[in-house]
């Protein structure tokens, strides 16, 4: 498994930029490598709650939402052939809004080793560059 980490200071307040993060179908409004995601779209997010994204590349892993506790955590695991991730978010508030604190790992078996360890060297930087993305979005929504 390779590890990552990232802290993003968003300029919203905590339970906006949970609410947000942590609902699957605004997925695709945020992250970059995503195109889409298959969740009904009536669905709350919830724990247990499974999805399939897809990505601009053609992968297409299963989801799940393994930890909610609004608006502190929230984490999810996916899978895709022989690669396997983890995603965390932490958030805490800020004088200005709140602190993303990101964790996640991905891991692969077989010939997904070495594909998976440097996906997760990049990791780090790719989720803070989305969730970045994700608080320029709120902030213009709230203005």
């Amino acid at each position: 498994m390779t590890a990552f980490t990232a802290s993003v200071d968003l300029p919203v307040p905590v339970e906006v930029a949970y609410a947000y993060l942590s609902d699957p179908r605004n997925r695709p409004q945020w992250q970059s490598s995503l195109r889409s995601v298959t969740v009904p779209v009536d669905e709350e997010p919830h724990l247990g709650q499974r999805w399939q994204e897809t990505t601009s590349v053609g992968v297409r892993p299963q989801m799940e939402i393994i930890e909610m506790d609004p608006p502190l955590v929230w984490a999810e695991r996916g899978s895709w052939r022989g690669v396997s991730a983890t995603l965390t978010l932490g958030f805490a508030r800020t004088p200005r809004g709140c602190r993303v604190e990101i964790r996640g790992d991905v891991g692969g078996r077989g010939v997904y080793v070495v594909p998976a360890a440097v996906a997760g060297r990049l990791a780090g930087l790719a989720v803070a560059a989305d969730v970045r993305k994700a608080g320029r979005i709120l902030a213009e929504r709230d203005s």
